[in-house]
């Protein structure tokens, strides 16, 4: 009779990095079809785990957001890797150039998020205008009873806004946004033909004619601190930033400074440059609303990428097309 080891020894080998927000329900529902390999449960250091129990793994399971980078150190530890499966839509947690050069599969949550972090953005942009977080804490704070005036929000309704990178996820919020009767302008490597938006071929131009900017666009090496200080001046003193995108495509200790300067009007934040630390200064900025990269995540979206992941993972070792390659 087979031990449980032994069962495990002959289930397809998946070793989790991060581990994904999802894992502890991927595991507890498919723990029957993969050996999932965890190197946090382990004593050994994480070279010394990949070392001695990952050189015939083929797959890999990977949080995205900046919790874990797929390094070129690991990928040496990992001679028979084949897929990299992600949790996140964007990748830049992954290093692109050597997993192509070594001919790994990559796998993405695709568009299973778009809804859920546009509704997200739009959620931000509502609290940073309206003040809803503020004016919660000058409640909570026993502040309506003694100063009794709270300063007025500014409306939504009409605003001229700048979305930078119209995907999938730009394009949710834009639909969600002419429900309220603003002007959408846009930015994107390329020009949209079916968009019936304007279009600018830099950031800057597009800041210059918006009041708002909603950030939805991936990090690359094109994008990283695209949000710059020329870009904050063209956006003037009473725009908003919004970014639902990665930290770093924003330049954060510019925003800062123009934050407390009165430079900008205000930031809703989802993600940040060094997450999950946070610099200090956003923690006593009352025109700024945080929230810890949870734009994404809902039970219903975390519960489709968890399938999504099983049925890639399921299409791979059963030599079948990944259900949701990465292609870039």
């Amino acid at each position: 009779m087979a031990t449980e080891d032994q069962a495990k020894d002959e289930l397809p080998q998946v070793l989790v990095l991060g581990p994904p927000l999802i894992f502890p329900y991927l595991e507890s529902q498919f723990t029957n079809r993969f050996h999932f390999l965890k190197p946090w449960l382990s004593n050994l250091s994480l070279t010394q785990f990949l070392t001695s129990y990952t050189q015939s793994t083929q797959a890999l399971l990977i949080r995205g957001g900046g919790t874990a980078q797929l390094t070129t150190a690991i990928l040496d530890c990992l001679p028979s890797l084949k897929l990299v499966v992600t949790s996140s839509v964007g990748v830049d947690h992954l290093y692109l150039p050597e997993l192509h050069r070594r001919g790994v599969a990559i796998a993405h949550a695709r568009n299973v998020f778009s809804e859920d972090a546009a509704d997200m953005a739009v959620g931000l942009l509502i609290d940073v205008l309206r003040k809803v977080s503020a004016g919660d804490r000058f409640v909570r704070q026993g502040l309506w009873l003694t100063k009794g005036h709270f300063p007025s929000g500014l409306k939504l309704s009409g605003k001229r806004i700048g979305i930078v990178g119209l995907g999938k996820i730009g394009s949710e919020v834009a639909k969600r946004l002419e429900g309220f009767g603003c002007k959408i302008s846009y930015n994107s490597r390329i020009k949209k033909s079916k968009a019936p938006y304007s279009y600018y071929s830099n950031v800057y131009e597009l800041a210059a004619n918006c009041e708002v900017l909603i950030i939805c666009c991936a990090l690359t090496e094109e994008t990283y601190h695209i949000i710059n200080k020329e870009v904050m001046v063209a956006l003037g003193k009473d725009g908003v930033i919004v970014n639902i995108g990665r930290g770093a495509i924003i330049d954060e200790k510019e925003m800062i400074r123009r934050l407390i300067q009165g430079e900008i009007g205000g930031a809703g934040l989802d993600v940040f440059e060094n997450e999950p630390v946070i610099a200090e200064e956003f923690l006593n900025l009352d025109n700024v609303v945080l929230s810890p990269h949870a734009a994404a995540m809902t039970y219903e979206s975390s519960m489709e990428v968890c399938r999504l992941v099983v049925d890639n993972l399921e299409a791979f070792f059963s030599n079948k097309p990944l259900v949701s390659p990465f292609v870039d």
